[in-house]
Order: structure tokens, then sequence, then C-alpha cells
């Protein structure tokens, strides 16, 4: 199920009018009120209690606001080299389906209903087609091994894909080259601030699960929006910053279930929704849609859902006119 920007959201928006941006500051919204674990969750908690227990994971600490360098010096919005070292260690591991990356490959058929609908509808292709996405110029931003690309080849899209991780790359490559349409696929080991540099422009910007390992998410909004032709399409997906995304995401997922490695992800570098949406807006980008995913335990698939309080992926449209950046 898709949605329109919910009205929360909208509000968070029109106040944003009032809001002192010095410094480029995004406010912190209020937290969503902490919420119990999950019956299923519980229950795998019980079993793993009755032998021996996960350490636990450090509480969440307090949330830093996405901040903005000074003039001149390099840029601070790619991954640090902390976030580089944590996924080179697993790089080998992406085509994996029962590895480390197993919930992105489980959850990879959702997020491509996602992408394919609103891009069908806002370059008014056609979703039925075998290659509803022939002729449009797409990037993944943070590609890893390369699980959204390939299938965004296969509908038809030229797609360059870049990853900060040059193992992402050349296994990614390795892997496309098995398959004649997939192996057009640009690969690049760079960041989205270099191809800024470089003045290079797509019909559609697409990030997934990338803006809570940057440095700067607001900076790395503006690159993704001036990477992106005007009234292009820009779409970024992430975890919420909620006490149900920790219970859930990151103790439940990382600590109970092990589907990820430990440290995987850090609570206080995740971004909300009103966030996410902020920073795009600033950055020349109107957040049109928003969905939820949701996991069904007994099916094991997801599936799209208003429910925006742990995984949620937005749909922007690039404004004709567009503000100046530090990126270029």
């Amino acid at each position: 199920m898709l949605r329109r920007v919910p009205p929360s959201l909208r509000r968070a928006l029109l106040s944003s009018a009032s809001t002192h941006y010095g410094g480029a500051q995004i406010p912190n919204p209020s937290h969503s009120p902490s919420q119990t674990l999950l019956p299923q969750w519980r229950r795998h908690a019980s079993v793993a209690s009755s032998s021996a227990p996960p350490q636990s994971p450090p509480p969440p600490s307090s949330p830093r606001g996405p901040s903005r360098s000074g003039g001149g010096g390099p840029t601070v919005s790619s991954p640090n080299p902390a976030e580089v070292a944590k996924f080179a260690a697993i790089a080998e591991t992406w085509w994996d389906a029962n590895g480390p990356f197993k919930p992105l490959h489980l959850m990879n058929p959702t997020r491509l209903s996602f992408i394919r609908s609103t891009l069908c509808r806002h370059f008014r292709r056609d979703p039925y087609s075998s290659k509803p996405l022939e002729g449009l110029k797409v990037i993944d931003v943070g590609c890893g091994g390369g699980i959204l690309s390939e299938p965004l080849a296969r509908m038809g899209a030229t797609v360059t894909a870049i990853d900060a991780v040059n193992k992402n790359i050349k296994i990614a490559s390795i892997h496309a080259a098995s398959d004649p349409t997939t192996a057009s696929i640009e690969y690049c080991c760079t960041t989205a601030e270099a191809l800024v540099k470089e003045k290079r422009l797509f019909d559609a910007v697409i990030s997934l699960e990338v803006i809570e390992h940057v440095a700067n998410p607001l900076e790395f909004c503006e690159s993704l929006s001036a990477l992106t032709v005007p009234n292009g399409a820009t779409v970024v997906s992430t975890i919420n910053r909620s006490m149900r995304a920790y219970a859930t995401a990151i103790v439940a997922a990382e600590y109970i279930l092990r589907w990820l490695p430990r440290g995987t992800h850090e609570w206080s570098k995740l971004v909300t929704p009103e966030e996410v949406s902020l920073m795009l807006q600033k950055a020349a980008v109107s957040v049109e849609e928003m969905a939820g995913f949701v996991y069904n335990p007994l099916s094991g698939e997801w599936s799209l859902s208003d429910d925006i309080s742990v995984n949620y992926i937005a749909f922007g449209v690039k404004k004709s006119e567009t503000p100046s950046t530090n990126c270029t």
C-alpha cells in the first residue's frame, strides 16, 4: 500500500518555515513513545534466555542533529571509515541469501514494488511492461553488492551503481557480468559528492539504507538532489529513530535473532521521516509519497504499509530551481 505524505509530516514541513537554519541544524522531532516488544520477539527472547543470552546492546544515546561543515575543506557527508570497514568485512556475503544480508534479500521485492510504482507513475510509464524503466538513467547510491541495481537494469533502466567500499563494487561487477541483461551496469567505487563535482545527472536517484551510515545526512541529501535532473525522482529508504525501531531493528534483529551483525545500526544515527522530509525539502526535493515496510513472521515476507514507525521509504520530486550546495 502506498501512502501520501502523512499530515504529521506536512505539519512539520509547514512549521519548518519558521525554523532557524543557522548552521543547517534540523530540529529533533519528538521521539515515539516506548513500545513493548512484539509477541514474536518476546517468544524468541524467551528461547534465547533459556540458553546463553546474548549480550545486551548499549542503551540508545542522544541523537545528533545533522551538522554542516564550514565553507572550504572536504565534505563530511561521505561514509566514515568505521562504516566503510564495517561493510567491507562482510562484502563477500552480499549474494548469500541466508547470510548477513538476508533481510535485504527478503525486503528487496517490496522495495522494488514501491520504486517501480512511483517511477512509472511519475514518468508516465506502463508498470505492466516488461521493461517499464527503459530509457531512464538511474543511479543506485550505496549499491552494496548490486541486489537492487540488477533488477533495475532488468526493468530496462540504464543503471549506474556506486559504493564507497571497493570490495562491494568488485563483487557486484562479477555477479552482474554473468547475465547479459545486467552486464551493462556501470559500477564505480566512488561517492555521490564526487559525481556531483563531475556534474553527472540522472532521471532517478535511489539510495536505500544508506543515509543512516553517512556522517552528514543533510549534505548527503543535497548531493542526491544535485545528481537529480529537474523534475526527476529521488527515492530514499532508512530506519526510523523510534523506540520501536530500537526494539525490533536493533535489539531483536541484531542481538536476539542475529539477522544482522551486531553494531550494524546505531540508534542515534537513524533518521526520522520528519527529518528526511525536511532535509530533502531544503535540498529542493519535495517528498510526495511515503510508505512503511512490515514483516510477517509467519510468511517470512515484507509488505508495504502505512506504518512508518520502523522501516520506511520516501519518494520525492526535484524542483525546477535548486539552491546552491557545498558539494560542487
